[in-house]
């Protein structure tokens, strides 16, 4: 196994699909249709490729956590449906993979916590990928009842810290200096 290969083999696939060439929804809709006549959504492709990559790793998957959380998260917040429907369970993954590790998933947390403010912070991120990661999530632990209380506290907890952080990205364009401080004192 060699960690370095597959370290670079991720971040290389992430940093594809998100490079901004290939955010289709930000393109006009005439460029975004001949873009998907001729090739598709290329994102999806690589997308679902990390995802089989990622269960391939087995009993290896720990090395990757919590190095590989932020590009994961990064993937996770693209706006297509079926990238995040596909790419989500990972991290599930990684809990069950840090619980059984370590008893609990305390670096996953912390990881995920840490790169979601920098990415929602940084325009990724809306209300639809919050339904989809509580459904996912609470869908994935419910073959598992020993989990389902960390992990539905988990999920309360990235639900509630999503919730603030969109809704202070939406006040900073706001201009009532009201707003911002009441969600920026919600935030804290």
């Amino acid at each position: 196994f060699n960690l370095q290969l597959w370290n670079n083999y991720f971040h290389l696939a992430v940093a594809f699909i998100t490079q901004d060439s290939l955010q289709l929804e930000n393109f006009s809709l005439a460029k975004y249709n001949k873009i998907q006549n001729k090739y598709g959504d290329m994102r999806r492709l690589i997308g679902f490729a990390i995802r089989d990559m990622w269960y391939k790793l087995g009993q290896n998957k720990i090395c990757f956590i919590p190095g590989m959380v932020g590009p994961i998260l990064e993937m996770t917040l693209i706006p297509e449906v079926e990238l995040r429907k596909a790419t989500i369970p990972i991290f599930f993954d990684m809990m069950l993979c840090e619980h059984q590790r370590t008893g609990d998933f305390r670096k996953f947390e912390n990881e995920i916590i840490l790169k979601l403010d920098h990415e929602v912070e940084g325009g990724r991120g809306d209300e639809h990928y919050m339904q989809l990661f509580e459904s996912i999530l609470k869908e994935c632990v419910s073959q598992y009842p020993s989990l389902s209380m960390p992990v539905e506290n988990f999920v309360s907890l990235v639900k509630g810290l999503l919730e603030k952080l969109l809704d202070y990205r939406t006040v900073m364009n706001d201009e009532s200096k009201d707003n911002r401080m009441s969600c920026t004192v919600n935030l804290l």
